[in-house]
């Protein structure tokens, strides 16, 4: 792969001020010069230098005035001699430049996130921070994007790494007692062994207990608006988006389909699930409605069972729903309650999707629930990612079975596997240890040209 030298636009297709066309591999300078007529070739000039010009095709017709940025191997993003052409940001423009790039042996259109996947098998950076990549890419809110920032910045890969020097640590002392074991030569007492697992436990602990903070900043919160008809469910979504996106009227019943909605709260992104009023129907349309809600409730990490303060409590519906899902998930909300002097305490909170009375409450309730009451910094190491999550777990398990191993006073063979099995799924979190089929996995989901 190294031996190819790949172009691909990287910035979104379409029409704006400048395109940017971005080239990586070691014919990327000789490729350039082929087309670019500027003061100097780009074989002559210095890394990290601008240099403007025109490119040509091969029957020398004027293409395009550019900025051609220089970055020689290894201070580039890729590690290799790399190019970026910025052109006027014409499609027709950019898609002559590469088609002119292609056709030049050794060049070919780089694979999705191949610029990335070029990074970090170049040690540029590691597996983790590679992915943070294409989460900063995607970043829809102010708190993903500075989960994302922290992953890229380095803080978990840090903290793995810390982590994986005192299993390696621990791991060679044992093995190198087994070398000694006719001298019977203790290189580690087994307390301070125990000690050293039992601290490592606590600490990978911390990171998996980060991961509900984690996948929330990241993926975002699911909560469904859920009641009887006619509670004000759609009369609250268009409330929160300052809009009129549902259907509101007094005949219930009107909302015969789950109706999404995305809201950022707090610089967390919130999709809102509108559902349909659940109750016994003969109306097809609004039975299959009502099925749909009920789905979308066992899919929710938040559901606001939502009460009208002028009637009565639904208390079978709120049963029913909980055999659907977790208590801890359910926020009892009451609303209209602008239409009453008093209503009951019994209510996580108590609005007016007319006024708006009460919402902020409900906003924090709901954070609470998504999220907790933890208080990250932008300087803790937080877990974001599945995989990430999974190779903690693993590695958990080896370091429960070393304790075990440890407290039952068995041989340091098998103390020293367990160790080094918890260090190697570690190293699996920064690409130390990964496959092919991993790699793969993880950047054909990059966007093209990065």
């Amino acid at each position: 792969m190294k031996e190819d030298t790949i172009i691909a636009l990287a910035t979104p297709a379409g029409v704006g001020a400048i395109s940017v066309i971005r080239i990586s591999g070691p014919h990327s300078f000789t490729v350039t010069d082929n087309f670019f007529k500027g003061k100097i070739t780009i074989e002559e000039a210095e890394t990290h230098t601008l240099h403007y010009g025109d490119i040509y095709n091969r029957d020398d017709e004027h293409i395009d005035d550019v900025l051609i940025s220089v970055f020689r191997a290894p201070n580039s993003y890729t590690g290799e001699d790399s190019v970026e052409i910025s052109s006027h940001g014409n499609p027709l423009i950019t898609q002559k430049v590469i088609e002119l790039f292609i056709s030049e042996q050794n060049v070919r259109l780089a694979e999705p996130g191949e610029f990335t996947k070029r990074a970090f098998l170049n040690n540029r950076i590691d597996l983790a921070r590679a992915e943070a990549v294409a989460d900063v890419i995607s970043s829809r809110t102010e708190a993903s994007f500075r989960g994302a920032r922290n992953q890229l910045d380095g803080l978990l890969s840090q903290k793995v790494e810390e982590l994986r020097d005192k299993l390696v640590n621990s791991s060679s002392f044992i093995e190198l007692e087994l070398d000694f074991a006719e001298e019977d030569i203790e290189f580690v007492n087994q307390d301070e062994l125990l000690k050293r697992v039992d601290d490592t436990i606590i600490e990978i602990d911390t990171l998996l207990e980060s991961y509900t903070f984690g996948r929330v900043i990241r993926d975002g919160v699911n909560v469904a608006l859920v009641g009887k008809p006619n509670v004000g469910k759609s009369s609250l979504l268009n409330y929160i988006l300052k809009e009129s996106r549902a259907i509101v009227s007094e005949i219930p019943g009107t909302t015969r389909d789950v109706i999404r909605e995305e809201v950022s709260i707090d610089g967390i992104l919130f999709r809102l699930f509108d559902t349909a009023g659940i109750r016994i129907s003969e109306d097809a349309i609004e039975k299959e409605g009502i099925l749909r809600s009920r789905e979308t409730v066992r899919n929710a990490d938040v559901i606001v069972f939502l009460e009208d303060a002028t009637q009565a409590e639904s208390k079978d519906l709120l049963i029913d729903l909980l055999k659907l899902t977790s208590p801890d998930k359910v926020l009892k909300a009451i609303n209209k309650i602008d239409l009453v002097k008093d209503t009951t305490s019994d209510y996580d909170a108590k609005i007016s999707a007319k006024t708006g009375e009460g919402i902020g409450t409900l906003f924090q309730k709901m954070k609470e629930i998504a999220i907790g009451n933890e208080n990250y910094t932008e300087k803790t190491a937080i877990v974001t990612n599945l995989r990430h999550h999974n190779c903690l777990k693993r590695s958990r398990e080896n370091l429960i079975n070393a304790r075990e191993s440890i407290l039952n006073k068995m041989s340091g063979e098998f103390i020293a596997i367990d160790l080094r099995n918890a260090e190697m799924n570690l190293a699996e979190i920064i690409g130390e240890v990964t496959s092919d089929d991993i790699l793969n996995n993880i950047f054909m989901k990059f966007c093209i040209g990065k």
